[in-house]
């Protein structure tokens, strides 16, 4: 038809030129809107080539049948095909089965037989931070999701505070002009002064068309990027220089049967104002600068950083249930089969993003932010702990576990501690309150490493279940996952919390481990000589009437017995 057309004369051709350069233009510019779909065939390659073909062989063979006996039995078994496909791909799961699986194999699994211990502990749970946030802002305003990050040497909560969605107009002229950044480690988080940093960012997450996050990330990717890779979470943190960047994870897609997502770098948008040149730069090339997996060792502070995606990490920690070979995970097995437990009441779930200290375990991986997952059995009334996951948070190409379930240490997981902290405290309204988010706590108590998770007490809205309160001061507990015990803490003063946990279980754990005395007063030295020469000058010899005639009547009667003799 085209050429055709192009046939009858110059203004035909004129016009077809005209429309292909206009096509390409469009499909150049908007390539963001349409890649979700090149993604999607990324994603289910092998499936769609696979029915592709079936479906093709199946329509050349109905139209060579010439019988309607055969023409039916051909339909049949399409049918038969697409049902199958669908039953055992889509409603039983197995497709995701299969990808895990790939994901297992070429996972870098490194066991190890020493637990780290964890540091800056952070307080606040995740969602009462973004409670206490989005109370500090106006009506024209949003907080974003925060995230843990380092800055520098410290751990901070960051969030954006950006237009809000609910009004457009102010999503399509307004920048982010205020990102929020909150001490981890302190009860009090303060939402205003120093920890509300003016740096004005043109592209945002709430922003609209190409001043969206994702759209001008989309917008940088190559025409391979385009089929292989997809933004993720957005971070905000302090580059090298000094200067706050907004951080976009991506997932790159590999394999050909099964594709899974693995980490795939970052994208790194710097801050800056809104200007014509900026506009034509994410119209026509988006924004950002990649930074590959293999070069983020060359930025420092993308090292023993948080920035791989969630949803990578916990396909990544959910794959291990194939410790015990491809069929364990099945139905009829699930002798090691492992899940990720969810919180009912949490709305953060797992992985928690936490500091740990790995200097003294041997195993050669850096100390800092980890994705931890608490992997527990299949079933739902078992809620012991099976393995102890440490996914690195800057994308480093290993995974850590450690074997709870094979040394038979009998340890509670995650699911089991709410109910424990409940039964602590009767007196509580739990209906309006519940503990979340039980993060864990690991440290050198009593001559060995011990295991505890951390869990915060928050009162939670009955009319939106979002709604997080913890307070500025909020109620802490600490739970053995070994003697099931509850320690409630002094939030304000987390020196004296090991010693806290001591005095309570410490004869517990002299009855069952034997240990010796800790955490004993130190004796006051005291000169001997010193302390004898003060006795001696306080004694003050007293003589009276009495004593004198005593004296004097005991020498008497010493000379009559001498006399008689």
């Amino acid at each position: 038809m085209i050429k055709n057309y192009w046939k009858k004369g110059t203004k035909q051709k004129v016009f077809t030129i005209l429309g292909l350069l206009i096509l390409l233009t469009v499909l150049f510019v908007l390539r963001d809107d349409y890649q979700p779909a090149l993604l999607f065939v990324r994603k289910y390659i092998f499936v769609i080539l696979l029915s592709l073909i079936v479906l093709i062989l199946g329509l050349r063979k109905f139209r060579n049948s010439s019988s309607t006996a055969g023409r039916l039995g051909i339909l049949a078994l399409m049918l038969v095909f697409f049902g199958a496909l669908y039953v055992v791909g889509w409603h039983f799961k197995m497709y995701d089965y299969m990808k895990t699986y790939y994901v297992f194999n070429n996972l870098n699994k490194v066991e190890i037989h020493e637990l780290p211990l964890t540091q800056n502990e952070r307080i606040q749970p995740l969602r009462n931070v973004f409670s206490m946030a989005n109370e500090s802002v106006g009506e024209t305003k949003d907080v974003s999701l925060p995230h843990l990050v380092r800055i520098g040497d410290d751990n901070k909560w960051t969030m954006a505070i950006q237009p809000t969605e609910k009004y457009m107009w102010q999503g399509m002229t307004d920048n982010t002009e205020e990102v929020f950044a909150v001490s981890s480690t302190t009860p009090f988080p303060r939402f205003s002064n120093e920890n509300r940093i003016s740096v004005t960012f043109s592209i945002g997450e709430s922003l609209k068309f190409s001043r969206n996050t994702y759209n001008a990330v989309v917008q940088r990717f190559n025409i391979f990027q385009l089929f292989n890779m997809e933004p993720s979470d957005t971070y905000y943190m302090k580059n090298d220089s000094g200067k706050w960047v907004e951080v976009v994870s991506l997932i790159k897609w590999k394999g050909f049967l099964f594709p899974y997502p693995t980490f795939g770098g970052v994208m790194v948008i710097d801050s800056g104002e809104h200007d014509m040149s900026d506009y034509i730069e994410r119209i026509l090339i988006g924004k950002g600068t990649y930074v590959s997996p293999d070069e983020m060792k060359n930025h420092e502070y993308l090292t023993r950083q948080n920035t791989l995606a969630e949803s990578v990490s916990q396909l990544q920690a959910e794959s291990l249930k194939f410790l015990g070979g491809f069929s364990d995970p099945l139905p009829w097995n699930m002798e090691t089969a492992v899940k990720i437990p969810e919180m009912p009441k949490d709305q953060n779930q797992q992985p928690y993003v936490t500091d740990f200290d790995f200097s003294d375990t041997e195993t050669g991986a850096y100390s800092g932010l980890y994705h931890w997952f608490g992997l527990e059995p299949v079933g739902e009334e078992r809620t012991s702990l099976s393995f102890s996951v440490f996914v690195p948070a800057d994308g480093t190409d290993k995974l850590y576990y450690y074997n709870h379930a094979s040394k038979k240490q009998g340890y509670a997981g995650v699911s089991a501690m709410p109910l424990k902290v409940k039964e602590s405290r009767k007196e509580y309204d739990w209906s309006a309150n519940t503990p979340v988010e039980f993060r864990p706590y690991i440290k050198n108590i009593a001559g060995k490493k011990r295991m505890f998770f951390m869990g915060t007490v928050s009162s939670i809205s009955k009319s939106n279940s979002q709604q997080f309160d913890g307070s500025a001061t909020p109620d802490l507990v600490l739970v053995d996952s070994e003697y099931r015990d509850v320690i409630w803490i002094d939030v304000k003063h987390p020196s004296q919390w090991d010693k806290t946990v001591y005095d309570q279980l410490n004869e517990a754990w002299r009855a069952s481990e034997g240990i010796g005395y800790y955490y004993q007063e130190t004796p006051k030295e005291i000169d001997i000589a010193e302390a004898y020469k003060d006795s001696i000058s306080k004694i003050i010899p007293v003589k009276d009437d009495k004593a004198e005639l005593l004296e004097k009547l005991q020498k008497q009667i010493d000379s009559l017995k001498a006399s008689s003799n």
